[in-house]
């Protein structure tokens, strides 16, 4: 079965794909969207958990698509069509997510049923390909199996939330990190095309910076002024030190060429752009003076620690030129700490903790620059 993956033509990313990431650009703004409404000086534990779940849920959905895509997709007819049944289904789930969203709950969560339901479907139709390799068949019905009872879970969920007003949004997204899990044992004999796979996570990577460029253009607006200047030439150097240390990690660091089932890979990639999605709102949040110092602060500081750290664990697929030793990790945590050491410190300083953590970033980088070098 190895031999059979390892004389697949190598696999492109298609434009069909790219049509179908660009809705989750929307959907990271809608998501983020969430974290607007600050009360008492920050977000009520209720809309953060809503945030959390909602963005896990979006990423999850990616993630399922991306790997049926990548082990059986051809780019045809059918192809097309589920795709873009789920990008009609994404609106749906889009135009629910809003705050105070009681109301607009059972669209989201029948709009989330309805696309986990036809990824599986997709699972299923493909199984009468596979007639000479039972293996695989039992492996797709696996997974359409574990996809099916996650939409189900989702339809618990709503039952549940109109019989008690508790919501259990939580279950089936654990469910389907969990999922996730399972399935990289499931593909442990039939590896993905993983050049393909990375390509995919960088650009849904790229579409999250895309997101985060817009959330700091509030930086430039207003008068010109040494102040407006300042903070706004901060913000952007923060994004593209962000985007730079993404890129050497992608174009230098990573072997495209490995052999695996991407599982870890993806799974570091949901909570990476999940970091990403807090960076664009505590970047807002720094400008914001409804938002207390400390909350934001922490919240500022614990998005660059999540977003570098999902970025040194994507290391375990480097190429062994450029694997991370441990003096290089201990390198790393030494400055995380003084990081955080230095933003709490400097917590009521606003221009000092922008340009903290603009250093941080660009030390980060320049560290694994010197890194990537490695590899030639």
């Amino acid at each position: 079965m190895q031999d059979r993956t390892l004389e697949r033509e190598e696999k492109k990313v298609e434009y069909l794909e790219l049509i179908y990431d660009l809705i989750f650009v929307y959907l990271i703004g809608r998501n983020n969207a969430l974290l607007q409404h600050v009360e008492g000086g920050f977000l009520t534990w209720e809309t953060f958990l809503a945030y959390v779940l909602c963005t896990l849920a979006v990423i999850q959905i990616w993630n399922f698509s991306t790997f049926y895509v990548n082990l059986y997709g051809r780019n045809g007819v059918r192809d097309h069509v589920f795709l873009f049944i789920n990008m009609y289904l994404l609106y749906h789930m889009a135009d629910g997510i809003r705050a105070g969203w009681e109301g607009s709950l059972y669209r989201f969560c029948a709009a989330w049923a309805l696309i986990l339901l036809n990824i599986a479907v997709q699972h299923l139709i493909e199984v009468r390909n596979h007639a000479a390799a039972p293996w695989e068949q039992w492996q797709l019905r696996w997974k359409a199996g574990i996809i099916l009872i996650e939409s189900a879970l989702v339809g618990v969920h709503v039952f549940v939330y109109y019989r008690t007003g508790v919501s259990i949004a939580y279950v089936p997204v654990l469910f389907g990190i969990a999922a996730m899990l399972l399935s990289g044992r499931l593909n442990a004999l039939m590896p993905v095309d993983f050049g393909h796979l990375t390509e995919r996570a960088m650009l849904y990577v790229v579409f999250t910076f895309g997101e985060m460029i817009i959330a700091i253009a509030g930086y430039f607006s207003g008068g010109v002024s040494l102040n407006g200047i300042y903070f706004s030439l901060m913000a952007f150097g923060i994004v593209a030190g962000l985007f730079l240390s993404y890129e050497v990690l992608y174009n230098r660091i990573i072997d495209r060429e490995k052999l695996t089932n991407g599982t870890g890979y993806m799974l570091l990639h949901v909570f990476l752009i999940f970091a990403l999605n807090n960076l664009s709102v505590s970047l807002e949040f720094m400008r914001e003076e409804t938002v207390a110092l400390l909350p934001k602060t922490l919240f500022l500081t614990g998005s660059f620690l999540l977003y570098f750290l999902f970025l040194f664990l994507l290391g375990r697929y480097a190429r062994r030129r450029c694997c991370f030793h441990r003096r290089f990790v201990l390198r790393l945590g030494a400055l995380g700490a003084a990081f955080l050491a230095l933003m709490l410190l400097l917590r009521g300083q606003m221009m000092a903790n922008i340009a903290v953590s603009a250093v941080f970033v660009y030390v980060v980088f320049w560290m694994l620059y010197r890194r990537g070098r490695a590899s030639g």
